[in-house]
């Protein structure tokens, strides 16, 4: 079988940039063409495909790329708030589609998204690659084996540095971005959903901005996304679910921390160390299982290793012509989570979800 399939990228900022490193790895997977409106990008964009050997074609213009490369996949790497309007020319041209996160910054566009997605007869995949990290695949799959038995509490901690600066600072508000919940946070919504196979049917958040950006000013405005949180989430099954988000806390050694806890005792896993920590409710003692990812993968991106492994995902399924494993409908509830949360804390009051099965 032929494995060769062309590939693009719309928007070559920082993820646009790690996309390219990740493909480079990927056999079979050709990057051709890359576009951004920004010449900064777009340089630095031109100066990595030189690096990586790739032989790519330059664009300003989507529009323009798309007519002119033709190629079998694009990789939507924009800002977020383009997202709803950037991807919907890709789709017409029936190519496959990777998407990055958030999927919308509103909850009303990622449902019409996801409508308009549920008949596409092409690829369609929303890079929710936190799923792809080994040690949490690892963690998900014993989870799933009912190791610790029947999830009771789930726990999500991401105790990190501030935003990065990216061009013309748009991820300093919240009309661009979703804000923080949906923006960086639908990671980890989607992580809740994935280990708990259960969907959300209660938030209640409490956060704000009580450090980083506030003697930041961009066009007279002070930014105002929050910078922590802590969310809890009731799911259908029983299930509750807590996320605990810090981004002023660059000191800390493990950046992210997940543990689930169930009648027969608690897995936790933490990055980096990646490692996987059993700790049975018998008193046996804890049994460690370190997990390795190869280091070309982590040298790759700053997402210990998970584009690389998504990518490859999503390769095979385009060259197979089978499902995405993270979809529309996936994206589109990692949105809604993330509103709801953001919701809560504006409000002071939990809020309900619903989910339709069709959503």
């Amino acid at each position: 079988m032929n494995e060769r399939r062309t590939y693009a990228i719309i928007g070559c900022g920082m993820m646009g940039r790690e996309h390219m490193r990740n493909l480079a790895l990927v056999p079979g997977a050709e990057l051709i063409a890359i576009c951004d409106p920004d010449a900064g990008s777009l340089k630095a964009a031109q100066q990595q495909a030189e690096i990586l050997n790739q032989s790519v074609r330059l664009f300003d213009d989507s529009a323009a790329m798309l007519a002119a490369a033709k190629p079998d996949a694009v990789i939507v790497a924009s800002p977020n708030f383009t997202h709803f309007d950037v991807v919907q020319p890709v789709m017409e041209t029936g190519c496959a589609v990777l998407l990055e996160k958030p999927m919308c910054t509103e909850p009303a566009d990622a449902r019409a998204l996801a409508e308009a997605a549920s008949v596409y007869p092409g690829l369609f995949w929303v890079g929710l690659e936190y799923r792809y990290m080994p040690p949490v695949t690892r963690f998900a799959e014993r989870v799933h084996a009912r190791e610790a038995g029947d999830i009771k509490m789930l726990a999500i901690r991401e105790h990190r540095f501030p935003f990065l600066v990216k061009v013309g600072d748009w991820n300093r508000f919240n009309r661009n971005t979703g804000g923080t919940l949906v923006e960086k946070c639908c990671h980890f919504f989607d992580l809740m959903r994935h280990i708990l196979r259960d969907e959300p049917v209660r938030i209640f958040a409490s956060g704000a901005q009580d450090v980083n950006h506030l003697d930041e000013l961009y066009g007279g405005e002070v930014p105002d996304i929050i910078d922590n949180a802590f969310v809890l989430v009731d799911f259908a099954g029983g299930a509750r679910a807590v996320l605990d988000l810090c981004m002023f806390a660059e000191g800390s050694q493990q950046q992210e921390e997940i543990s689930a806890v169930g009648p027969l005792g608690k897995l936790e896993v933490k990055l980096p160390a990646a490692e996987i920590i059993w700790s049975p409710r018998d008193r046996s003692g804890a049994v460690i299982e370190p997990v390795a990812t190869p280091q070309d993968a982590l040298d790759a991106g700053s997402h210990h290793g998970a584009s690389y492994f998504q990518l490859s995902h999503f390769h095979r399924a385009l060259v197979n012509g089978t499902r995405a494993q993270v979809d529309a409908r996936d994206g589109y509830r990692s949105v809604v989570m993330g509103a709801a949360a953001q919701q809560s804390i504006a409000t002071g009051q939990p809020v309900d979800i619903r989910f339709d099965e069709e959503d």
